[in-house]
């Protein structure tokens, strides 16, 4: 890349100085500055651009491996599964020959649900607080009127000596 000290972008604004001129040389100023930021966002876009499709490409590389590594896990899992399969019909083929109470087992039924009653006292508050509990936590149990709450809680006077 150009490198560029003070030095040299001093000198070069003493030239583009002399050569502009005063009046000119803020709006060409400014119109490099812009030219120069489109320069910079299109190369960030493009190294953005390349970024995502190297990603890509790494993704799909990802996606075949693991696609691959499935095919073979359920094809392990099929010759496994028919190879379960033909031990247990070797297993139970002689239970099937012999099967002479699975009637009995297979003609059972779960007797019907008991009957429960319903609640006789559905008016009372089923969510109370028990005594005990307010007790404990020090819940106010009665009404207490303002003047009252003022006398109970008014420090006592001491007798004067």
């Amino acid at each position: 890349m150009i490198d560029l000290g003070i030095s040299k972008i001093a000198l070069i604004g003493a030239v583009a100085l002399i050569v502009i001129g005063p009046e000119k040389l803020p709006r060409v100023a400014r119109t490099v500055g812009a030219l120069l930021g489109k320069a910079q966002r299109y190369v960030a876009d493009v190294k953005a651009e390349v970024n995502r499709s190297m990603d890509l490409e790494e993704l799909k590389k990802m996606k075949d491996t693991v696609e691959s590594a499935a095919r073979d896990v359920e094809s392990s899992v099929q010759t496994s599964a028919s190879d379960f399969e033909k031990s247990w019909s070797e297993a139970t083929a002689g239970l099937e020959d012999s099967a002479s109470g699975t009637d009995a087992l297979n003609s059972w039924t779960p007797p019907p649900p008991e009957y429960r009653h319903p609640k006789k006292n559905f008016r009372l508050k089923q969510k109370a607080v028990p005594q005990w509990f307010k007790a404990r936590t020090g819940t106010r149990t009665r009404a207490q009127s303002g003047a009252a709450r003022v006398a109970r809680f008014r420090p006592r006077s001491r007798p004067v000596q």
